[in-house]
């Protein structure tokens, strides 16, 4: 099948290339970066001899491993997720304010870490985990449900209405369940609401990377459609594209990529609705090309906005998520008032 030609948009394919490099080199740069700040500064050789030569018996050694790596691997994991999410949401909804928070997987999530902490108690992080990215994903369905996904009745506004709904009903049982417990649930809900890597340890990592490589792979496949779908349905149809079928699995890697890394780090505000704009403004509207690009523009704003959270207030530690709402509040102000956003 060949694929319909895009209107080029954007920055010229040298300028892209420079802008790339750079952003790898950057994201490079905040990597080592990530692993030797924080309350307790490493020296950069000594970075790269704990990555190198890892001797167990020296502190530093330890806390660059066990401590800084896997929140690195963390961020990275969370900012590929949250991007592409971002651009696939904006799509299937053609809402250029859509963030994958619209499908209700934060409240989800939240509403499951919630009914957990009352339960159970504090639980170990991998359990808490799994019960966020439970609540996430069957929220989600349940929107996927109410909105027809996959069948002739899915509609863009079918999607923000029940995203909305269902939404509001997590939110509304979160915040019941938190007034009638006790003021430990409270507590350790703050900690994991507030959107931060702090903490994260490989066993998170493990638990939320097969179901962000499965979230990845189904973009992939449905970004060479979305083109095709832009045109509209009848020629989307004339060219062998199976709307119903592309909008369905869209979607679904949305709950997956979203819900994983809600579950993982906790709400992370704006990333999956600033990412897509940028990487929209440097390679225009081909969503093969605005794929990787979000995903880099988020790993890098993610990181950017945890090492800043870092160095800002020292000796505390900012979370990634308020950082990154900082960035993101006026950035979205900046989005609504501008008159070409009915464009997407």
């Amino acid at each position: 099948m060949t694929r319909p030609a895009v209107a080029p948009a954007g920055l010229a394919l040298r300028q892209r290339r420079l802008i790339a490099s750079l952003l790898l080199l950057s994201l490079l740069l905040l990597s080592l970066a990530g692993l030797a700040l924080g309350s307790k500064p490493v020296p950069w050789a000594t970075v790269v001899e704990a990555l190198h030569s890892f001797d167990p018996d020296k502190p530093d050694h330890l806390l660059v491993v066990h401590l800084r790596l896997p929140r690195l691997l963390m961020g990275l994991l969370v900012g590929a997720a949250l991007g592409a999410a971002g651009l696939l949401i904006q799509a299937v909804t053609r809402n250029p304010l859509a963030d994958p928070g619209l499908l209700g997987v934060n409240a989800g999530a939240s509403l499951a870490m919630v009914a957990s902490l009352a339960l159970f108690g504090q639980l170990a992080m991998g359990l808490q985990i799994v019960f966020a990215m439970l609540g996430a994903f069957l929220a989600g369905l349940v929107v996927l449900g109410l909105a027809g996904a996959g069948t002739v009745r899915t509609s863009p506004t079918r999607i923000v209405l029940a995203g909305v709904a269902v939404s509001a009903v997590c939110l509304s049982f979160s915040q019941l369940v938190m007034l009638n417990s006790l003021d430990q649930v409270f507590d350790h809900y703050r900690n994991w609401v507030v959107g931060a890597l702090e903490g994260r340890d490989l066993g998170v990592l493990q638990t939320s990377l097969p179901f962000v490589l499965v979230g990845l792979a189904l973009a992939l496949y449905v970004a060479r459609h979305l083109d095709a779908l832009g045109l509209g349905q009848d020629l989307g149809r004339a060219l062998g594209v199976h709307r119903h079928r592309i909008l369905g699995l869209s979607l679904l890697a949305i709950v997956l990529l979203a819900g994983a890394a809600t579950a993982a780090v906790g709400p992370i505000a704006f990333l999956g609705l600033i990412a897509p704009h940028l990487a929209r403004a440097l390679v225009g509207p081909n969503h093969g090309l605005l794929l990787r690009w979000s995903m880099l523009l988020a790993m890098f704003t993610l990181l950017l906005a945890d090492v800043a959270g870092r160095v800002l207030a020292p000796p505390a530690d900012l979370g990634a998520g308020l950082m990154v709402a900082l960035i993101g509040g006026p950035f979205f102000i900046m989005l609504a008032r501008r008159d070409r956003l009915t464009d997407l």
